[in-house]
């Protein structure tokens, strides 16, 4: 077992460094691209549902608190295939985003430096990665450390953006019609739901966390309300601004950065700069760290080789399933593309929370934090909004679910015989 040295504080800023990040300031601009002003309801809608996920996430992890999340629920309270599901889902979106992440972090220091060739694009990415994967390896307490200074770094910046900006919002344009379509709006929906999810990085290192059945639920919460009210601000200063028509499209690297340029105080954009820089680096600490956490958990069950599950001596990190999380990112990172792969994350990410509300309808009475409706409402929009996006996007998941369920079923039959 891992130690536990996690606080209500130290677990509340672990789930604040995975969800903003690449969340606020790539998956607004993809919205607002998609759904114009409509991206403000968008935001909305996904809190809504993320709520649900948040909370079912963690009174199970309360109930059952060791590494794995989802995948280790569908195990207990389900059955085996959809344990496995919610593991593999987790580990192809969050592989992927950590890349994007690794990527972002590249761009936005190369873009800050006044680096124009791209072709230190890879190099600087796989440096982070490689950088980041020793403060993980390093131990728990270490990279809660390192997670704080960043988390705050970001946050200061994102405030002063929403400070400096709302000033110069023209209300009459936020309370107009909305020509957005209902479709659109879904579709920035399942995207922005992606921005909100890394509230799970906390159930998934339940393990690690002091008096998990009110730690997990309090910094959950604290974590959720917290990002909902910034990504409303942001999003409302985004697509409100009176000298601004639109929002940058999700081809701009930067379109928060872009937006502050116009901002009556100078300094904002290169003071976002700096924490969009921070930002990455926070999504790609806890994604190595969720990540390896997973793989952890499905080697302790040999859906996985074992080696996977071997601890370090001090028992502070599983250091194989770190060195394959950094190889994974590695190769994502070498052949990723940004907007499929968010799309991407989306519904795999979807799929992977529907498995969740599915598992705490399970949960006994005496188990359940929460009225047994939040997860029947969970289920249904994650599912719902999985197939908003583009089709050849959940085509590609469900082909890649049956590809793990035959992995799957190859290594146990080996076990087996």
């Amino acid at each position: 077992m891992l130690k536990r040295e996690l606080g209500v504080f130290g677990a509340t800023l672990m789930g604040l460094g995975s969800i903003v990040g690449t969340g606020v300031f790539v998956s607004i601009g993809i919205a607002a691209e998609i759904a114009g002003p409509g991206v403000i309801w968008a935001v909305g809608l996904a809190a809504l549902v993320a709520v649900c996920n948040g909370l079912n996430s963690a009174q199970l992890a309360a109930n059952h608190p060791v590494s794995g999340g989802s995948y280790e629920y569908g195990y207990r309270y389900l059955n085996p295939w959809l344990g496995f599901t919610a593991g593999w889902m987790f580990l192809l979106a969050k592989t992927a985003s950590a890349a994007t992440a690794a990527l972002g972090f590249a761009g936005y220091l190369l873009n800050a430096i006044g680096v124009a060739d791209r072709t230190y694009l890879i190099l600087t990415a796989l440096a982070a990665v490689a950088a980041i994967t020793l403060i993980v390896l390093l131990g728990i307490r270490r990279s809660n450390a390192a997670n704080t200074a960043i988390v705050s770094v970001t946050l200061f910046s994102l405030v002063a953006f929403v400070a400096v900006g709302l000033p110069t919002v023209d209300l009459p344009k936020l309370v107009a019609p909305n020509p957005s379509s209902i479709d659109s709006i879904l579709h920035a929906t399942a995207l922005m739901f992606v921005a909100y999810t890394g509230y799970g990085r906390i159930a998934t290192m339940s393990e690690e966390v002091r008096d998990p059945r009110q730690t997990i639920p309090q910094a959950t919460i604290v974590a959720l309300a917290s990002t909902m009210l910034l990504y409303a601000t942001v999003a409302i200063v985004a697509v409100g601004g009176i000298d601004r028509l639109s929002l940058p499209t999700a081809s701009n690297a930067a379109p928060l950065e872009v937006i502050a340029r116009s901002f009556p105080i100078s300094g904002v954009s290169q003071l976002l700069a700096v924490g969009a820089i921070t930002a990455m680096l926070g999504v790609l600490l806890n994604l190595i760290l969720g990540l390896s956490r997973v793989w952890l958990a499905m080697g302790r069950r040999l859906d996985m080789p074992r080696i996977l599950a071997r601890l370090n001596p001090a028992s502070t990190t599983p250091y194989v399933a770190v060195v394959l999380v950094e190889i994974s990112i590695a190769l994502f990172v070498l052949a990723g593309n940004v907007k499929i792969t968010w799309s991407f994350s989306a519904f795999t990410v979807l799929i992977y929370y529907a498995i969740t509300n599915l598992a705490a309808l399970r949960l006994s009475p005496a188990e359940r934090l929460y009225p047994q409706w939040l997860a029947w409402v969970g289920l249904a929009a994650c599912l719902f909004l999985a197939f908003w996006v583009e089709r050849q996007i959940w085509l590609t998941g469900l082909a890649l679910i049956a590809v793990g369920s035959i992995w799957r079923a190859i290594v146990r039959r080996s076990i087996e015989n």
